[in-house]
């Protein structure tokens, strides 16, 4: 197929195969207002996690959380990667990639697609009633946004302050999150959390598949994504602190800034309540 220009508008490309659910073995330690939560070794964790040193506070205003649902193997994909690229490092606005397996089949098996990827955009499209997935598909704020396809700025944020306080910080290999329900600030009745390592810098030479020939590059590339499991998130709708414990997963091979996120939202619009980032060492 065609590559289309940065800003022309894709075709929509239907999921290929079936998605099934998939689920993660989390576990909690719960000790009076505040529970541990520590989330497994991710395949080909054999070297030394990375260390996270500092401290980061969320800021009063959440960032506008913007998810790519991409693959290597989409030649619609690329100049979305290139657009997203441009909100690496920004404070006010949170880029995650998330690259999806269903691609992989036609010929190019993309080495950062992950079956939780497919699951989570899945999970959106059945939260906003869409009759199939595609890519790419821009997410921001929990809702299907299409405006970059039109060269559009993204919407103004919410000027109201987040209803959590939420801060990161690094221990020994471990980022661990504490999160405060701010007095007056009500939440939604259904929290929905997770954890995401995210990198930028890394770069492909795709041999086959639609992409033939091409050298993609990639920036907020998820690589590691973590749901927190909602009987976990509990204590907040108490108006009690909650604390949270992440062992993120080795670098990966080439990547170059590298972030821990972790993401509050509201279950049932997909609305961030809060979300913070913590730089990362390789």
């Amino acid at each position: 197929m065609p590559h289309r220009p940065a800003l022309s508008r894709p075709a929509p490309r239907p999921l290929m195969d079936r998605v099934k659910p998939w689920g993660l073995a989390l576990s909690a330690l719960a000790a009076g207002p505040l529970a541990a939560q520590t989330a497994p070794p991710l395949a080909g964790a054999g070297a030394a996690p990375a260390t996270c040193p500092g401290r980061a506070e969320a800021p009063d205003r959440a960032p506008q959380v913007l998810e790519l649902y991409t693959s290597e193997g989409c030649s619609s994909c690329p100049p979305a990667d290139r657009w997203l690229a441009q909100f690496s490092g920004r404070s006010d606005v949170l880029p995650l990639a998330f690259h999806v397996t269903y691609w992989d089949r036609l010929g190019w098996p993309d080495r950062y697609a992950d079956p939780l990827h497919t699951q989570r955009q899945t999970e959106v499209r059945d939260r906003l009633g869409a009759r199939q997935l595609y890519t790419p598909q821009t997410v921001l704020e929990g809702r299907d946004w299409r405006g970059w396809w039109q060269g559009q700025a993204l919407p103004r944020p919410a000027t109201s302050a987040a209803p959590l306080a939420l801060s990161l910080s690094g221990r020994g290999q471990a980022v661990d999150v504490e999160l405060h329900p701010r007095p007056g600030a009500p939440l939604p009745a259904r929290l929905q959390a997770f954890w995401a390592v995210s990198e930028d810098g890394h770069s492909t030479q795709v041999k086959p598949g639609e992409n033939e020939g091409s050298l993609l590059r990639h920036a907020a590339v998820v690589r590691g994504y973590t749901p927190i499991p909602p009987q976990l998130l509990a204590p907040l709708h108490a108006g009690q602190p909650l604390r949270l414990s992440y062992t993120p997963p080795p670098a990966s091979p080439g990547a170059g800034a590298r972030r821990v996120v972790m993401v509050v939202a509201d279950a049932a619009s997909g609305r961030t309540l809060q979300a913070g980032v913590l730089a990362c060492g390789s």
